[in-house]
């Protein structure tokens, strides 16, 4: 086994847990492929500036086109730590995502859930935040520990604050920043090499980095046995609007390619 049963069993019960060093030997790697998503960024890339002047840069579904994130997809240990902390006889990866917040970017991360975002239901899905950079606690992404197992959907919304989609039923997310101590809020000081892996369901933000140090990370997300495509209404965030997949279907498509086990 790739990870301990005492972190398994954290991701299970918490929806979050942190692994120290399981990626160090990548960290190079992962570096060269972020500059290089940043010299050739894709038509989805995004730069927020809120009220500063650091931009907060986010891109994301690149793996097929920068060498160095399908290294990581295909030859790093993460499909099969994946496969072991969804308790999934597989893995499948989803995408990946971009998050670099340069010193004082006055942008932060709301709380939120991933899935809602999603074209992919299921219980059993896994992202790895992969810090490129030494992450100090005061400015590190927080995680509501157990909210993976609340049974909600939170409403998906953009970082104007327009909803992603506003077709659905969606349940309304507490104001956690105004009653902090009523939920269990963890987060953890990480290094380039450390990754906080997470339940799709959990929710999670991150504040401003007011530090004098840029923040970037890399998240690679993946799905297991039981993740199957979900109709949004043809809007969500990543959008794969190519896909001829139905609501319920297997998420058996080049898009979205098993990397564990591997054939």
């Amino acid at each position: 086994m790739r990870v301990s049963e005492t972190v398994i069993e954290e991701f299970q019960r918490d929806g979050v847990a942190v692994l120290r060093g399981v990626f160090a030997d990548w960290v190079r790697v992962l570096a060269e492929g972020l500059a290089r998503n940043q010299r050739e960024p894709s038509p989805t890339a995004r730069y927020h500036t809120g009220d500063g002047k650091a931009a907060f840069f986010n891109d994301y579904c690149n793996w097929d086109r920068i060498p160095e994130y399908r290294s990581f997809i295909y030859e790093s240990p993460a499909g099969e730590i994946a496969a072991e902390l969804m308790h999934s006889n597989a893995a499948r990866f989803f995408h990946e995502h971009v998050v670099l917040k340069e010193a004082g970017s006055a942008v932060p991360t709301p709380w939120h859930q991933d899935q809602p975002y999603y074209c992919v239901q299921g219980e059993q899905t896994c992202s790895f935040w992969i810090p490129l950079d030494p992450v100090a606690r005061e400015i590190a992404v927080e995680y509501v520990a157990g909210s993976h197992q609340w049974g909600k959907r939170f409403e998906p919304m953009y970082f104007s604050g327009k909803p992603v989609n506003d077709t659905e039923s969606w349940d309304a997310l507490p104001d956690i920043d105004a009653s902090r101590a009523d939920f269990n809020i963890v987060g953890w000081a990480v290094e380039p090499g450390d990754a906080i892996a997470f339940d799709f369901r959990t929710v999670h933000g991150a504040p401003v980095n007011a530090s004098t140090a840029r923040r970037a990370a890399i998240a690679f997300r993946f799905v297991g046995d039981d993740a199957r495509f979900a109709d949004r209404d043809g809007k969500s965030s990543p959008p794969f609007p190519h896909l001829n997949l139905n609501d319920g279907d297997a998420l058996d498509v080049p898009d979205f390619p098993l990397v564990w086990p591997q054939s």
